[in-house]
């Protein structure tokens, strides 16, 4: 037998990011990731839909599409029909709906549609990490519009809009996540997105609107999607069950006119999502969603508290942040002596993994001082064991916090 090994490396495309490490299992204190409280997932009620559904109508696996179109299983998305309408506002069809493996692939499928080198998008500043390569590999540039509390500064927006168009620039798209925004986790208010949708107008711009964690809002009170409040059909939406489910599922969605979801359809090469994960959902969700979510969002409200609880007690003063209305992650701002891509670095070498920062923001050296803590997949214990741990690490390397608050010396 041969022992000489062909190297791949010496064929594969130059222009490829680094290879991929080998997994080596999640850290002890696991803060980083969109993963979901593992006491929450419906186990018996999913087994029960995945036996329901597959004795209705197992027979039509022998086919691609389930007997139900390109735009996948049709009861769910009859069932998100309804759900979009009493929880978002939105009025569609289910012709308007394309079931998609993760919200990520619709991501993608829209950004293929939509991009090209040299295009510029708008988004918020603090944005989710994903997009950030995504724009990168489309050559398109990023242009960050600053937020507060209340989600994307609508006067930021106009100027950014109207210094662009100055220079004779039309964003492809407005790209935001108003309800519980990644990773600051706020909600922008009617007003804010009635006036997006103004100012798009305005620009000749679409917005592309991303509502991967709305179901996950304590009180269950949120404004209409700006999908809703848009007249002009010049929105689309990106919607999944990750986040209200489970996100190994891998089902999202994309709402949009018929226009935008036949030219999804094309590059949409995937002979279809997974179908019995659309299935399994579609027989599920009717009878348990709206129940599942509530006991969902009240597990993950107090491992938030005990989050917050946690950084007070080790952190101080050191640690800023506002306490969010929902969500699974906290955005955590220390002093500006604490580089955090070096912290998460260490922390990680030592068993506790967050985001650091730099990689979720666009917005230059205050991102430096940043952090994103995810609190839904560790128990409560864990939360409070990683959180020492972490602020022990980050005193010892950067002298913050200088003593450990409200705990005895």
């Amino acid at each position: 037998m041969s022992t000489d090994t062909f190297d791949f490396a010496t064929v594969v495309r130059g222009d490829l990011p680094a290879p991929a490490g080998k997994w080596a299992g999640y850290p002890a204190f696991n803060f980083v990731g969109g993963h979901n409280a593992p006491e929450s997932i419906p186990v018996d009620d999913l087994i029960e839909a995945a036996t329901t559904v597959l004795q209705r109508e197992g027979r039509t696996l022998a086919t691609y599409k389930l007997e139900s179109g390109s735009l996948g299983y049709l009861p769910l998305r009859q069932f998100l029909v309804e759900k979009l309408k009493r929880h978002a506002g939105i009025e569609c069809s289910v012709d308007e709906i394309l079931l998609t493996s993760g919200s990520l692939q619709g991501m993608d499928l829209i950004n293929q549609i939509l991009l090209q080198p040299g295009d510029t998008v708008v988004i918020e500043e603090a944005n989710y990490g994903g997009v950030l390569p995504r724009f990168a590999t489309a050559g398109a540039t990023p242009v960050g519009v600053t937020c507060d509390e209340d989600g994307m500064d609508m006067d930021a927006l106009e100027r950014t809009l109207a210094e662009l168009a100055s220079t004779g620039k039309t964003p492809r798209y407005i790209y935001t996540i108003p309800t519980i925004q990644n990773p600051t986790a706020t909600i922008m208010t009617r007003a804010r997105r009635e006036r997006m949708v103004e100012l798009a107008k305005a620009y000749s711009v679409p917005i592309f609107e991303d509502e991967c964690y709305s179901d996950l809002i304590w009180d269950g009170q949120r404004p209409p999607a700006v999908y809703a409040l848009d007249d002009s059909s010049r929105t689309i939406f990106l919607g999944t069950f990750s986040k209200s489910i489970a996100p190994a599922l891998r089902v999202g969605y994309v709402v949009a006119p018929w226009s935008v979801l036949s030219r999804l359809l094309l590059c949409k090469t995937d002979a279809g999502s997974g179908a019995l994960e659309q299935m399994v959902l579609g027989e599920y969700c009717p009878k348990h969603f709206d129940n599942h979510v509530a006991h969902l969002n009240k597990l993950l409200k107090a491992k938030l508290d005990v989050l917050i609880e946690a950084l007070n007690a080790q952190f101080g003063t050191a640690a800023e942040f506002a306490v969010p209305k929902g969500g699974i992650f906290l955005w955590v701002k220390l002093p500006t002596s604490v580089d955090t891509t070096r912290l998460a670095q260490i922390a990680n070498a030592e068993q506790v993994a967050v985001n650091p920062g730099a990689e979720w923001s666009i917005e230059g050296d205050s991102a430096r001082r940043a952090i994103r803590i995810c609190y839904a997949n560790p128990s409560t214990d864990t939360i409070r064991q990683g959180v020492a741990q972490l602020a022990a690490i980050c005193r010892r390397e950067f002298g913050v916090p200088t003593r450990i608050a409200n705990v005895d010396q």
